[in-house]
């Protein structure tokens, strides 16, 4: 999978990239029904994003490439290789 499906990429949940913590990615929010949010990022090139820290739990599925967390000065590297 090279990108996500279009009815992910809906205009209407695009986020804005004023409200990121990454330069030149591509953002979609999903609300649920519970309060819950799911959001999906593109990144199409190597990409940091800025020191940040949120108030809820915030989980990372792959779908292809790879990612490194640092956290608290620890550096911890995910994705599919």
């Amino acid at each position: 999978m090279d990108s996500f499906p279009d009815f992910m990429k809906n205009p209407a949940n695009r986020i804005d990239s004023g409200s990121q913590y990454t330069k030149d990615i591509e953002g979609y929010v999903f609300d649920g029904a519970d309060g819950s949010q799911m959001a999906f990022w593109t990144a199409y090139a190597d990409r940091s994003s800025a020191g940040h820290s949120h108030d809820y739990d915030e989980y990372f599925v792959v779908v292809q490439g790879e990612y490194v967390l640092l956290m608290d000065g620890l550096k911890d590297r995910h994705g599919q290789g």
